[in-house]
């Protein structure tokens, strides 16, 4: 039997002041938890596409999609994989306000965040991928 594979996109963005823009998911998987701004990639859809779109649709706002921070693969449901593909990513406009399946968007501080309910896996991910190289 072949694991159902779930193509997703995510993205980090941050304000002038380094605080990270998380949304607060309304549906499972991980309804009432924090998590970065995204979902599924739909047919004919590229991985950027995907995030400008998502992003829109959960937060309000405009986004242009920079480089490939990280990939993370989370169990879903009936067995499926949820495979997310997490981008940089920029504000270019649009009013923040949560919608489509966000319950809540706001932008937290490091603090904030630490006290916050997060998706399995999110703070160590992040730690890993803003590491500066070299």
């Amino acid at each position: 039997m072949t694991t159902q594979l779930i193509q997703c996109v995510g993205a980090v963005i941050r304000d002038a002041s380094g605080r990270l823009l998380l949304i607060k998911r309304g549906h499972e998987p991980g309804a009432g938890l924090w998590s970065l701004p995204g979902g599924r990639v739909e047919p004919g859809e590229t991985d950027q596409q995907a995030v400008i779109r998502e992003i829109a649709e959960e937060t309000g706002l405009t986004v242009s999609c920079g480089g490939l921070l990280g990939t993370a693969r989370l169990p879903g449901t009936g067995g499926a994989t949820i495979e997310v593909r997490d981008y940089r990513a920029v504000v270019t406009g649009g009013d923040l306000a949560a919608g489509d399946d966000a319950a809540d968007a706001r932008w937290v501080d490091t603090a904030e965040m630490a006290a916050l309910r997060l998706t399995a896996g999110l703070a160590e991910f992040l730690r890993a991928w803003e590491r500066p190289a070299g």
